[in-house]
């Protein structure tokens, strides 16, 4: 139940995070803007998934753990304002990763497809 969320969870996150990248892929047919817009809302819920689930299951595979909580954190960028104790700290890791976004996104999608085998 948990692999089934988390590979949700991994391809939702990577559309949402990948979508500069995924664009340029699409051409002229948006399929991925459409998806990355029914998923907008979610985002948080998104997010949270990523980190929580990716804590869970932090011990049976590091690497795809890491990029899963690197990717939730991108998630909840909004969210950080509040936490006032945290904030400084979430947005200036954050800041850190925005230029790594897409990067994780595409990550977080091979990730899901992998989890799907």
């Amino acid at each position: 139940m948990i692999g089934l969320l988390l590979t949700i969870a991994n391809i939702s996150g990577g559309l949402l995070l990948g979508l500069a990248t995924l664009d340029k892929w699409d051409g002229e047919s948006n399929f991925f803007n459409k998806i990355a817009g029914k998923l907008a809302p979610f985002q948080t819920i998104i997010g949270g998934a990523l980190v929580v689930l990716a804590l869970i299951t932090f011990r049976s595979n590091l690497l795809f753990s890491i990029i899963r909580i690197l990717g939730g954190l991108l998630l909840l960028t909004h969210v950080f304002g509040k936490v006032p104790a945290l904030e400084t700290s979430l947005r200036q890791l954050s800041a850190k990763l925005m230029p790594f976004k897409a990067i994780i996104g595409i990550g977080l999608i091979v990730i899901g497809v992998l989890g799907l085998f």
